[in-house]
């Protein structure tokens, strides 16, 4: 079964971090993704007043699977819209284009990773229609 809930404690997220090889950061807020109980990945961000931010996103190594990470960065994604955040970006050092764009993300005139949340998760069925 595939889970992904917030973490609850620093020192958990701090462990998990470390299992995943991405920097600890005590003022960011994370997630994790299990599969049957077992540790796929981690998710670090944050949001302020000019948007939401993935700083950190993880497998674990040798057990990458695309649908917990998938899912994960749309749960982050989800509670930074719930609090009011509409505009996202991804900034955490990831070399898979392909799930970044899956996300929702794109490639903004900067190049960098950016999303628009109003009605994302009210309508997702239309979102990557063009």
């Amino acid at each position: 079964m595939l889970e992904v809930l917030p973490i609850q404690s620093k020192q958990e997220q701090e462990a998990l971090c470390a299992r995943c090889g991405i920097p600890f950061d005590p003022s960011l807020l994370a997630y994790r993704a299990l599969v049957d109980g077992e540790l796929r990945g981690v998710c670090q961000f944050t949001m302020n007043a000019d948007g939401g931010r993935i700083l950190g996103f993880a497998s674990v190594p040798e057990k990458y699977e695309f649908e917990p990470m998938f899912v994960m960065g749309r749960a982050a994604l989800n509670f930074i819209d719930l609090c009011g955040v509409h505009r996202a970006y991804f900034d955490a050092p990831c070399d898979n284009e392909i799930l970044i764009k899956a996300i929702g993300f794109s490639k903004n005139a900067d190049g960098r990773y950016e999303m628009d949340l109003t009605n994302f998760f009210q309508e997702p069925c239309q979102h990557g229609k063009g």
